[in-house]
């Protein structure tokens, strides 16, 4: 069930990762919600997607690495 689970969490990562990096426009209201205090623009949005896709990537190659 935890391997269920943390595969779940990582694909939900990398579709949030990759929405950011190609149509950054849709993620922008719910960065303004998160980024309150300070305005969230395209260029953050994409950095966002690309830390979340190489921490997928991260992820992904410690998964395979321990042969879970």
């Amino acid at each position: 069930m935890t391997l269920l689970t943390l595969c779940l969490i990582m694909q939900v990562s990398l579709a949030f990762g990759l929405t950011g990096l190609v149509r950054p426009e849709k993620l922008m209201p719910l960065f303004g919600i998160l980024m309150f205090p300070w305005r969230a623009t395209h260029n953050v949005v994409r950095a966002n997607g690309v830390l979340i896709v190489g921490a997928y990537l991260a992820v992904l190659a410690k998964v395979v690495g321990t042969g879970i």
